[in-house]
């Protein structure tokens, strides 16, 4: 039985590449419906898409979705509180990049 069929997510699987005094660098991937859990961004970040498709945002009132095109960055400050899932029937992959110092 999965995690899924017994009533539980699927977590989103991260996997950190760099982590210093100055930054912190996550990989994340997704399996279709897969969520990253609720959480608060404690940094400043950028989002860099590694595929394109789409993932449904959950900010605690509600439920979005953005549509996300490989190599595509954005930015986010910190604070955000949100759950990632991804939407798509397919893998979705990130990586996101955190700034632990300020400019």
């Amino acid at each position: 039985m999965t995690a899924e069929s017994k009533g539980q997510p699927i977590k989103a699987k991260p996997t950190l590449q760099i982590e210093n005094e100055r930054v912190r660098v996550i990989e994340w991937r997704f399996a279709p419906g897969a969520e990253t859990g609720w959480h608060r961004h404690e940094y400043d970040y950028v989002i860099v898409p590694i595929t394109t498709g789409k993932l449904k945002l959950f900010d605690g009132k509600e439920e979005r979705f953005a549509e996300l095109v490989a190599g595509r960055s954005y930015f986010r400050p910190i604070g955000v509180e949100h759950n990632v899932t991804n939407a798509n029937p397919h893998e979705f992959a990130f990586v996101e990049v955190e700034f632990k110092t300020p400019a």
